[in-house]
């Protein structure tokens, strides 16, 4: 896929991602200050500030970006950098807002797997350009230890959004993320994984065929490069990615401490819309977005259904969601009168109307008009001696 970015821009970036962790602040600043090839040249001369050229570390002695650049080809990958057209820029945005307003002194910052700060690049395994895919897109995320009614509701959600044009994005693991990529892909809609590790790696191992049929028409997405493990502090630092490349993020099952729950805390540190799924007050699995429910500063918003996410995330006006529908009665249609005629039908055995009259408070003549209007909905019926409720054919019990 043809970029706009200098080819020694993007080898830089290339070997800026492996060189330093994501998520410290100190080096994006670096960086976006000097440049990535100059910032390149002053790590591997030992001349940056000490502040950041001990974030490299032993690392700022090697150089494997032109190997990782080859490595990626190999496996239909490519590194996307905020040089080239189909970089994220209008999504990532809001990090970079996130990461002006942070502290300048290194001791009031938040810890690097909880810093909201955008990346220096991001390999891209998948045809499609990341701009596109990301447009219109919602984050499914929740617990690895899900429930069935969890994964249920997840592929629900993500096949709904599928159905009316929205890219599902996750984070591939077992539980809740498998359950919407795969509901996405059952819609045929496209659908991201983001990774804490290489995209040419398969984490977990049993989701290789899964992420294969992502690659159809969606993608997986990290900021390590191809080779690199999936290290548990990668997890929580990829969950601010999870949320800001994503209109909103939806919660669908979370325990009481959960990376689910993080990437929802990150959503709402950077204006995003954050959303839950209510589940049974027994599982301990909803715990999690019972609290970002009723947790007023965090204004999480209760979804059931693809249509209520994107009321919450589309545009405004255009995207509401249809009330739920209500089950039809011919109850519903009878007047005032005619409830209380009804009311006053015995369900065994049939009385005149005289005797209706007297129940229902109202004239003979009144009971009389309403009669026919109640049999024909099926309500009443004729004994022979009197009116009573009408039986069920079925089973013979009162359709009342």
């Amino acid at each position: 896929m043809t970029g706009t970015a200098e080819p020694e821009v993007r080898l830089a970036r290339a070997w800026l991602s492996r060189a330093v962790e994501p998520g410290s602040v100190a080096f994006w600043r670096f960086v976006e200050r000097e440049g990535p090839v100059a910032a390149v040249q002053a790590l591997q001369s030992g001349s940056a500030p000490p502040a950041v050229q001990s974030l490299a570390g032993r690392r700022a002695g090697e150089d494997a970006s032109q190997d990782d650049l080859l490595r990626a080809d190999r496996c239909g990958a490519r590194l996307v950098v905020p040089e080239d057209d189909e970089w994220p820029a209008f999504a990532l945005h809001c990090l970079t807002l996130a990461a002006h307003g942070l502290p300048t002194e290194p001791r009031d910052l938040p810890d690097r797997t909880k810093v909201l700060v955008p990346p220096v690049a991001l390999w891209v395994r998948g045809d499609r350009p990341l701009d596109e895919l990301v447009d219109r897109s919602v984050a499914l995320v929740g617990s690895r230890a899900s429930t069935a009614y969890g994964e249920h509701v997840a592929a629900e959600l993500a096949h709904g959004l599928g159905e009316r044009g929205w890219t599902t994005v996750s984070g591939g693991a077992f539980g809740i993320d498998a359950a919407a990529h795969r509901g996405a892909l059952a819609a045929g809609a496209p659908t991201v994984a983001v990774l804490a590790c290489g995209v040419d790696r398969a984490y977990p191992g049993a989701h290789s065929a899964l992420f294969a049929r992502v690659l159809d028409d969606g993608a997986l997405v990290s900021e390590w490069p191809p080779g690199c493990a999936a290290l548990s502090h990668r997890f929580l630092v990829r969950n601010r990615l999870i949320a800001a490349l994503s209109r909103g993020t939806v919660v669908v099952e979370a325990a009481v401490r959960s990376g689910a729950q993080a990437t929802a805390n990150r959503a709402h540190g950077l204006g995003k819309a954050v959303m839950a799924v209510p589940g049974p007050v027994t599982s301990a699995m909803s715990v999690g977005c019972h609290q970002l429910l009723r947790d007023t500063e965090q204004g999480a918003r209760l979804v059931t259904s693809a249509a209520e996410v994107v009321e919450v995330v589309g545009s405004l006006g255009t995207d509401l969601a249809e009330p739920p529908p209500r089950p039809g009665s011919p109850r519903d249609s009878l007047s005032d009168l005619a409830r209380r005629v009804l009311d006053a039908c015995p369900v065994r055995t049939g009385v005149p109307p005289e005797r209706l009259a007297a129940v229902a408070g109202c004239d003979v003549a009144d009971v009389l008009r309403v009669l026919p209007v109640l049999e024909v909905h099926g309500l009443v019926e004729w004994t022979g001696t009197g009116w009573r409720i009408a039986r069920d054919p079925s089973d013979g019990r009162p359709s009342r």
